[in-house]
C-alpha cells in the first residue's frame, strides 16, 4: 500500500500526566506495528502536556504541543490530573484543560464501548453468568451539560454562608445531534438505543426525552427506542448489563455510568474512548482516543498500570478514523488472545496469578498481533 503525505492521517501522541505517559507508551508502540507491519498511513508526532512542561515553559500546554494538536486528525491522548496539580495555577490548567479541548474542537460524541473479556470472568467483580454477552456502548454527549453550563461558581453570601453554584443546560441542537449518533450506530449493532435521563426531577433532562422521542419518530423508528432513569440504570449495568446495546447519555451521567460499566470489563483500566467531532466538508471530523481511566497517582511512576484501556483506544482509532476495520477487529483479536494466555496486570489478575508489568502487557499484545498475522 502507497501512502503521501496528503493522505495519511496524523496523529498527535500526548502521554499527558500520572500513569498517562506509560499507557500511552504502549499504545503508541502498537500503532507503530501496525504502521510497520500493515502499512496503515499515519504520521505519528509526540507531545509533552502537563506538570512536566509546566514546570519546564510555564505553559501546561506549550506551543508546540498547540500545534500538534491543531494539525492532527485524531489525538491519543493518555490522562490528565494528580496531586502535582496543585503547582500550577488553577486559571492556567482551566486554560488548556480537556474540557477546553472537548470544547474547541467540538468533540460532542463520546463513546465508551463495554465488552466483558471472556478470560477475566474470574477476575470481575461481577458473576460470570451476570457477564454472558455483555457487549454495549455507551454514548455520553460531551460538550453540553452541567461541565459546560453557566452560570457557574463560588460566591459568599450577605450572612457570611458560601454557596457554590452550577447549571444544566441542554438545547435542542446538542441533544438532536448526539441522539441521532446513537440512532446510527444503533443500526449497525443490534438496534437498540437506551436514552437515559433523570426527568422525573430535571426539567433539562424532560427537554432530552421530549427531543429523543421526537427525532426517533421522525427518522429513526425502525431503531429499539427505550428510556430509563439514571439511578435504575447504574443498577442495571451491574444487574444485567446484557441488555443493553447503545446507551446515550447526557455529560454528567455518562460520566458516572461509564466508571459503574467498568465493573464489566474487569477494571477502569480496560475501557477505550473516542471523542468525536462534527464531519466536515471534506468528510473529516476530528477525533480525540484516551482510556477511561484517569491519571492513578497513586500508582504512577511504579510501571504496573493496566495499558489495555490505551491499546483498545487505538483500535477504535483504526476503525473510527482510519476506516480500518479489519486492523480494529486484529487488535481487539489480539488483545483478547493475550488475555487468554494468561496475560495480567494486577488490577485485572485472579488471586495467586502472575502479573505483568505495564511494558509487559505491551509486549503481550504485540506477541499475540505477531502470532495472528
Amino acid at each position: 500500500m502507497s501512502t503521501t503525505s496528503s493522505n495519511m492521517l496524523k496523529v498527535a501522541v500526548v502521554g499527558g500526566e500520572g500513569i498517562g505517559p506509560e499507557v500511552t507508551a504502549e499504545a503508541h508502540r502498537v500503532l507503530r506495528w501496525f504502521v510497520d507491519k500493515r502499512a496503515v498511513p499515519v504520521v505519528l508526532r509526540e507531545a509533552q502536556y502537563g506538570i512536566v512542561p509546566y514546570l519546564a515553559t510555564g505553559h501546561v500546554m506549550p506551543p508546540d504541543t498547540v500545534e500538534a494538536i491543531e494539525d492532527a486528525d485524531a489525538i491519543l491522548f493518555g490522562a490528565t490530573g494528580g496531586p502535582e496539580t496543585k503547582e500550577v495555577p488553577p486559571e492556567v490548567r482551566k486554560a488548556a484543560s480537556l474540557l477546553k479541548l472537548r470544547q474547541k474542537y467540538d468533540l460532542y460524541a463520546n463513546l465508551r464501548p463495554v465488552v466483558a473479556a471472556p478470560a477475566l470472568s474470574e477476575a470481575a467483580p461481577l458473576k460470570a453468568s451476570v457477564l454472558e454477552g455483555v457487549n454495549f456502548i455507551i454514548l455520553r454527549e460531551l460538550t453540553g451539560g452541567i461541565y459546560f453550563g453557566e452560570p457557574r461558581g463560588i460566591e459568599t453570601l450577605p450572612d457570611g454562608r458560601r454557596r457554590g453554584f452550577n447549571t444544566e443546560v441542554y438545547t435542542t441542537d446538542k441533544i438532536q445531534r448526539v441522539a441521532r449518533t446513537a440512532f446510527e450506530l444503533a443500526r449497525e449493532r443490534r438496534g437498540k438505543v437506551c436514552s437515559v435521563d433523570k426527568a422525573n426531577v430535571l426539567e433539562a433532562s424532560v427537554l432530552w426525552r421530549e427531543e429523543v422521542i421526537a427525532l426517533h419518530k421522525a427518522e429513526f423508528s425502525d431503531v429499539e427506542l427505550s428510556h430509563m432513569y439514571v439511578d435504575n440504570a447504574a443498577m442495571q449495568i451491574v444487574r444485567a448489563p446484557a441488555q443493553f446495546d447503545v446507551m446515550v447519555t447526557g455529560n454528567i451521567f455518562g460520566d458516572i455510568l461509564s466508571d459503574c460499566a467498568a465493573m464489566c470489563s474487569g477494571s477502569l483500566g480496560m475501557l477505550p474512548s473516542a471523542s468525536l467531532g462534527p464531519v466536515d466538508r471534506f468528510g473529516k471530523r476530528k477525533a480525540l482516543f484516551e482510556p477511561v481511566h484517569g491519571s492513578a497517582p497513586d500508582i504512577a511512576g511504579k510501571g504496573i498500570a493496566n495499558p489495555l484501556g490505551s491499546i483498545l483506544s487505538v483500535a477504535m482509532m483504526l476503525r473510527l478514523s482510519l476506516d480500518r476495520a479489519q486492523d480494529a477487529a486484529l487488535l481487539e483479536n489480539a488483545v483478547g488472545t493475550a488475555l487468554a494466555r494468561g496475560a495480567r496486570t494486577a488490577d485485572i489478575a485472579e488471586k495467586g496469578a502472575r502479573t505483568l508489568n505495564t511494558s509487559g502487557m505491551g509486549d503481550a499484545v504485540i506477541d499475540a498481533l505477531n502470532a495472528l498475522v
